[in-house]
């Protein structure tokens, strides 16, 4: 005889039932065994610098890596993971033009072991560590790829500046042998007219030949200019450096449009402007979709010796009320206001959420150097301050009405007049909209690049022993 079942073994049954629907209906990347990581997202962030290749998991992972020739590959085995759907996107993320990755391979090496390869374009010296949970951030194991040898950036600028002189010599050149030639070239002559008829042929004086024009040769194309040093010193750098960029997007507007795009495309335009002049170069700290550590975007500036350094950001606040345009320059002590301070704590933030390999062994000596700013800078950096915000106050509203100081990192190269310079408040939907105007950003742009030119008119570089090798 059956007994019935008691009403707990009832409710544990059901409870088990429960227990396996839940399980039916989870997400496969929840299914793995115990201990195994699962995939929130991978990203690609390709550049001349470096590529980065970004792994984001629910928990952290660990990872080993070796270097193989004949091809260049570099082969990663990450441990306590699993072949899943979210790691095979990476096979769609490498891009044809990415400067490092010629292809990518995953795959299941062991259990709970998932083995990366990257067919390489060129010898690499690549980065991997992992960073904590920050922001909207979880876990992630980043693999950054530097090119072995990297490229001298004021010897590029050197080379620009060659290239601008000699396509603008051969412009003249080749319009003075148009001209040359229209000159020489022979009239037209008049039409003959028909012989009258006659009974007999009438005797006519022989057709003089037409005068015979020499033909001068054009001009034979202009050899390349070699740069001289007295060129070379009389080159004017500017380091333009757009805040943000990769896996930092700054700030967010209510559209949803990222600080990091939207300085970009006016570090574009603004370089475009500058390089106008015949004695300027921009040197950009990126110009692309990438992150840059704030010590590094210094020190892309020192090593072309730049004249000045300016950051572009667009500021966010708590409430959408808060508007206009700023600029920053150092402070050798306490900030300005406190408004300044926040802001500088915040832009001083985005390596925690770019991702910063501390790891580096240069990294702290670097950070020990931008601390012997000096009071020179930061004067000039305010004489520069001026004259930008002066120009910008002419396009719209300013949040301040003077250059406001703090300790921003990226301001902090001892020997390098510096600012920041917030263009408007990205969280303020109608000044979100303008930043997002192509007339807004034309204007921005010239008011930045008038600013520039009225600096240098009151405060000429000097020349400095810039070497050519």
């Amino acid at each position: 005889m059956s007994v019935p079942a008691q009403p707990s073994s009832r409710r544990s049954a059901l409870r088990r039932m429960g227990g396996l629907a839940l399980l039916l209906q989870a997400p496969t990347q929840l299914l793995a065994g115990p201990g195994l990581a699962s995939i929130v997202a991978v990203r690609i962030w390709p550049a001349q610098d470096y590529t980065r290749i970004t792994i984001e998991s629910d928990r952290p992972l660990v990872a080993r890596h070796s270097l193989v020739t004949g091809p260049d590959r570099l082969v990663i085995d990450v441990d306590d993971l699993d072949l899943s759907p979210g790691l095979r996107e990476l096979l769609g993320k490498v891009r044809p033009d990415d400067p490092f990755i010629e292809g990518l391979r995953v795959g299941q090496n062991q259990p709970r072991v998932v083995r990366i390869v990257l067919d390489l374009k060129q010898a690499v010296a690549p980065q991997v560590f992992t960073l904590q949970p920050v922001a909207a951030y979880k876990h992630r194991l980043v693999l950054d790829l530097y090119p072995v040898q990297e490229r001298d950036p004021l010897l590029v600028l050197i080379r620009e500046k060659e290239a601008a002189e000699r396509a603008a010599a051969q412009s003249v050149h080749d319009a003075l042998g148009e001209l040359i030639a229209k000159l020489d070239k022979p009239e037209s002559t008049a039409p003959t007219r028909p012989l009258p008829a006659a009974s007999a042929p009438e005797r006519l004086p022989a057709a003089s030949a037409p005068p015979v024009v020499a033909q001068t040769p054009a001009p034979a194309p202009l050899p390349p200019p070699s740069m001289t040093k007295q060129q070379l010193d009389r080159l004017i750098v500017i380091a333009l450096d757009p805040g943000h960029g990769g896996e930092d997007p700054g700030a967010v507007g209510p559209s949803g449009l990222k600080e990091k795009d939207v300085v970009l495309a006016i570090g574009l335009k603004l370089r475009d402007r500058l390089d106008k002049h015949p004695n300027i170069r921009v040197m950009m700290t990126r110009d692309a979709d990438f992150f840059v550590p704030l010590h590094e975007r210094v020190r892309k500036a020192r090593r072309v010796q730049a004249d000045l350094f300016v950051s572009l950001h667009a500021d966010a606040f708590f409430t959408p009320q808060a508007r206009g345009a700023s600029v920053f320059a150092l402070s050798d002590g306490a900030a300005s206001s406190a408004a300044a301070r926040w802001m500088a704590n915040k832009e001083n933030a985005a390596d925690m959420i770019g991702g910063v390999n501390t790891k580096v062994r240069d990294a702290s000596v670097l950070r020990t150097l931008l601390d012997l700013s000096t009071t020179a800078q930061i004067k000039d950096s305010l004489k520069l301050g001026g004259e930008v915000l002066g120009q910008i106050s002419r396009v719209g509203k300013l949040h301040k009405p003077r250059v406001e100081q703090a300790g921003f990192a990226v301001l902090k190269a001892p020997d390098i007049p510096s600012i920041l310079v917030e263009t408007a408040f990205i969280s303020n939907p109608e000044e979100e909209a303008k930043l997002n105007s192509e007339a807004y950003q034309a204007q921005l742009v010239e008011a930045i690049a008038t600013g520039i030119s009225r600096y240098f008119a009151k405060n000429p570089p000097l020349a400095r022993n810039r070497s050519l090798t």
